[in-house]
């Protein structure tokens, strides 16, 4: 799969197949994360691949959302700010999750290549997220992925994303002329 299929293919789905996923799928998708853009070349960000389904039940309880506990995998995306704050001061912590949505993006463009659907997952009680994973109190939970094989049952149908000409402005904030003015698409560039 190329990427801008990746792209454009790339959904949140909330219901799976009951089949476990190939866990080395979702290792290899780990992996296109660590190649994100990162400040000062300081990856902040950590995984933890949680296969243990009482683990996945404490999380979908701490994410007050029932479906976190039907996937077979959830991955936590856990980033530490430390050396980032320790370089660039305050700024580092915002470095850190800039980093983090990067990394992020990888991972789920590469779960989309190889076949796997999962929902990105930011609301959740992080106590108890980093009391069931054994996560110190220092880091920061960004986020939490339940990972599974799309089930044929259909949900809610996918929402349209804008489109291009309705989030891009030119040299200014609400410019929406091109100079020279030309008519902008995706399929145009």
């Amino acid at each position: 799969m190329d990427l801008k299929t990746a792209i454009k293919q790339r959904k949140s789905v909330r219901r799976y197949m009951d089949k476990k996923p190939d866990w080395r799928k979702i290792i290899r998708a780990i992996d296109a994360a660590r190649f994100a853009p990162s400040a000062g070349g300081q990856f902040a960000l950590k995984f933890i691949l949680v296969s243990d389904e009482k683990k996945i039940s404490e999380l979908a309880k701490a994410a007050q959302q029932d479906y976190v506990g039907t996937a077979k995998y959830v991955v936590v995306a856990v980033s530490d700010d430390s050396k980032l704050v320790r370089s660039y001061g305050g700024k580092g912590v915002r470095y850190a999750s800039q980093q983090a949505g990067a990394a992020i993006q990888n991972f789920l463009l590469v779960l989309t290549e190889f076949g796997l659907v999962t929902s990105w997952v930011g609301h959740f009680y992080e106590d108890q997220v980093k009391s069931a994973l054994e996560i110190s109190e220092d880091l920061h939970v960004e986020a939490l992925f339940p990972i599974g094989k799309e089930t044929k049952v259909k949900g809610s149908e996918r929402r349209a994303k804008p489109d291009l000409e309705n989030v891009i402005y030119f040299d200014k904030w609400k410019n929406k002329k091109m100079t020279p003015q030309e008519k902008v698409s995706f399929d145009a560039i």
